[in-house]
């Protein structure tokens, strides 16, 4: 249960997130955010962590995404710490909320492991509930329309063993996107309600896959 101060810090975090990407590439954009919010406190209630670092966390894990930012993947803790700080956050609050940010992702996971906590796995868990399903195929695409990669191409095929950096700057196709990462998913769940909710999800994606192929005409 948030204090009535952390609540409405909550809530002028929410503001400013919603400011700053309502302009953001779809797939990450401040309805990704509010998914994403929506499913760490639905996985957070039947989990023993810090709420309000959960909901501060999911709330500004893509303010300055590195995608968007040349590479650097320094910005998104930068500019969560800066404004927290703004807003008088306990100096602990901050700098685990940075790491959460820091740490989370998928490309983090090349390598190995530096930060983890109950309350990154829950945030981590509805960042990746928000990369699979119906909503995760539609992300897909849209940034695959951003960066301009076809959908698909039969000759090229998905690099499963990719290092950080080929993942970070691969041009590939989004079909493959979905064997190098989406596909992967659902086994790298943390939480119980995650695992419960990417299973469902993750079939989704395979009916979409065989759909597709049967409509290209392979």
């Amino acid at each position: 249960m948030l204090t009535t101060q952390q609540a409405e810090i909550i809530d002028k975090t929410l503001q400013f997130v919603k400011q700053e990407l309502h302009q953001a590439e779809a797939g990450h954009d401040w309805w990704h955010i509010y998914r994403v919010w929506n499913n760490a406190k639905l996985i957070a209630e039947s989990e023993h962590a810090d709420q309000f670092v959960v909901e501060l966390a999911a709330l500004l894990h893509d303010i300055a995404d590195a995608k968007f930012h040349n590479g650097d993947e320094e910005a998104g803790p930068r500019v969560a710490g800066a404004w927290l700080r703004g807003l008088s956050v306990d100096e602990a609050v901050i700098e685990h909320v940075q790491h959460i940010i820091r740490h989370m992702s998928f490309k983090a996971g090349f390598g190995d492991q530096v930060f983890t906590s109950h309350e990154m796995l829950i945030v981590q868990d509805a960042d990746r509930l928000d990369a699979i399903g119906a909503i995760g195929i539609a992300r897909a695409f849209s940034y695959g329309g951003y960066k301009g990669r076809p959908f698909y191409d039969p000759e090229i095929k998905p690099n499963l063993n990719m290092t950080k950096e080929q993942y970070k700057n691969s041009t590939a196709p989004t079909i493959n996107h979905f064997y190098e990462k989406l596909l992967l998913l659902k086994d790298k769940m943390n939480t119980a309600a995650g695992k419960q909710l990417a299973g469902q999800r993750h079939r989704y994606m395979e009916g979409f896959l065989e759909q597709f192929y049967m409509e290209w005409g392979e």
